[in-house]
This record gives C-alpha cells, sequence and structure tokens, in this order.
C-alpha cells in the first residue's frame, strides 16, 4: 500500500491517501463479513443512534438530531424502532415532562457490546498477520487520527492545500 518510504509525517497528502485506503478496504471487509460483523437486528443508522446515546447519556431528541445532522420525524422513528426492541428508553426530564430523555437499556448495552465483539475479532484477526512493530504504530497512529478527529474542526484555508 505504501508507494514511498518517506515518513508519513512529511507528506500529509500520502498518509490521507493511505487512510481513505484502509476505510476502503474496511468497507469490503464488512461487507464480506456482512453477517459477522452486522448490526441486525438494527440498522447501522440505529446503531449510530445507539454510540450516541451510550457516549452522552441522557441525551435529548433535538440534542441527538443535531449529532446526527436528521430532522425531528427521522430521530423521532429512530427512537421509536429502538425502543421497540428494547434498546433504548425514554424518560420525560423532571423540568419539562414533554423533553424526552434517551438512555440505552441493558440489552441496548450488551447488543453493543457483541457487535463490538465480532468486530475487535476480525480486526485481531487481520492484524495478527502484521509485525509487532507494525500493530504498534498503526494503535500508537489510531490513537492520534481519533484524538484529532474529536477536536472541533477548523475552517479550511484553501491556500495551504494548493
Amino acid at each position: 500500500m505504501r508507494e514511498t518510504s518517506a515518513p508519513l509525517h512529511q507528506h500529509g497528502s500520502h498518509a490521507v491517501r493511505e487512510i481513505g485506503q484502509v476505510l476502503e478496504l474496511l468497507e469490503i471487509a464488512w461487507e464480506r463479513g456482512r453477517s459477522t460483523l452486522s448490526t441486525a437486528p438494527i440498522s447501522p443508522a440505529q446503531t449510530r443512534v445507539m454510540y450516541i446515546i451510550e457516549r452522552e447519556p441522557g441525551i435529548n431528541a433535538s440534542t441527538l438530531g443535531r449529532r446526527l445532522s436528521v430532522a425531528a420525524p427521522s430521530v423521532t422513528r429512530l427512537c421509536d424502532r429502538l425502543q421497540a426492541a428494547g434498546f433504548i428508553r425514554r424518560t420525560p426530564r423532571t423540568e419539562d415532562r414533554r423533553e424526552m430523555l434517551l438512555e440505552l437499556t441493558g440489552t441496548g448495552i450488551a447488543h453493543l457490546r457483541v457487535i463490538r465483539d465480532r468486530r475487535e475479532q476480525t480486526l485481531r484477526q487481520a492484524m495478527s498477520r502484521m509485525p509487532p512493530d507494525a500493530q504498534h504504530a498503526l494503535a500508537t497512529g489510531l490513537s492520534a487520527l481519533c484524538d484529532a478527529v474529536s477536536e472541533p474542526a477548523q475552517p479550511l484555508d484553501h491556500r495551504e492545500s494548493a
């Protein structure tokens, strides 16, 4: 996959291309392992909702809609389905009973654990075919990438990328 022997930090655009290739390979792996890596019985969109609720227990529907960049009716339908499946519960906020707070149920937490366990097993198998120093470099790099992605985005200056 690597086309040059220069360090990645000296060629940011090369690193971005490589990360893009990894994402494409992961999409292929997820598709190939659909039965193993599936989020069934819920959709990937519903799973994304559960991840957000897990990170922000007690989030309300309007904040969830902003996180997902979707309209209120879509959030309501997603939450209706997740509640019907027993994965989330809605609790009225004590100060304003019209506002519903969302949290995962034990069943929802267990479902996310199963999804993560299956995905981790698949990734562990792939990484076992890598040399230990490459595994360490990958873990270090991904940790830094996660930190960078979680920071607020800065406006792009198109003059710098030219």
